[in-house]
């Protein structure tokens, strides 16, 4: 089976859609009103058969189209269990924040006002190591928690691996270092997955991926 990864940029953060030869599988949606950018994505590609949405956590500029994305393809909604109260009540839990994330922490009430999103019910709740085999993708998860307590990563045919918001690539790559329930838990993540060996790794956040020889060089913070 072959798979090509299209990065889709929103206004907030990067939405990831895996074209495999069964279906397309979303990785996160993006913040509210991403979904017309990411529909579009795939009527180019000629395809209309999304097989799941897999979000990496439940936070606003991840969780914000879901819902219109499930009304316009059908496609199931999959999360860490863990996750899944959070994606239910469409709450963004930011834990405890460093730096300019206390501007934007500051800011979220009034995004969540001027453009709400939609609590939704998950479809698939996962725990790590489940597979997304039955979804057309050789994939497992990798519960890496700390940015949120559900968060995880999907590791795709062992090799590449969709982060969320483990790491940044904004600026210079590096550990996530502006949110989390608990820095310690991510640091740990950090490493477990440095552990996998992935070649090449997708986060929610930068212009591009980051290769596995630099990724190993990463340290987490606490």
């Amino acid at each position: 089976m072959s798979i090509h990864v299209h990065t889709i940029k929103t206004w907030m953060s990067n939405v990831f859609l895996i074209e495999a030869d069964r279906g397309l599988v979303l990785i996160d949606a993006g913040p509210p009103r991403s979904e017309r950018k990411i529909l579009e994505r795939m009527q180019k590609l000629g395809r209309d058969d999304l097989q799941l949405i897999f979000l990496t956590h439940a936070h606003y500029d991840h969780i914000g189209s879901v819902a219109a994305l499930k009304y316009h393809t059908g496609a199931p909604i999959a999360i860490n269990r863990i996750d899944a109260d959070a994606l239910a009540r469409a709450e963004t839990a930011l834990g405890s924040v460093q730096g300019s994330a206390r501007f934007a922490k500051m800011g979220l009430p009034l995004l969540e006002m001027l453009m709400p999103v939609p609590p939704i019910q998950a479809d698939l709740l996962l725990d790590h190591g489940d597979r997304l085999d039955d979804y057309g993708l050789n994939a497992q998860i990798v519960h890496t928690p700390g940015h949120t307590l559900g968060s995880s990563t999907l590791l795709v045919e062992n090799r590449l691996a969709f982060v969320g918001d483990l790491i940044s690539m904004i600026g210079e790559p590096h550990a996530q270092s502006r949110f989390a329930v608990d820095w310690r838990q991510l640091a740990k993540s950090l490493q477990r997955l440095q552990q996998l060996q992935p070649e090449w790794i997708y986060s929610g956040h930068g212009p591009q991926p980051l290769s596995g020889e630099a990724f190993q060089q990463l340290r987490g913070q606490y």
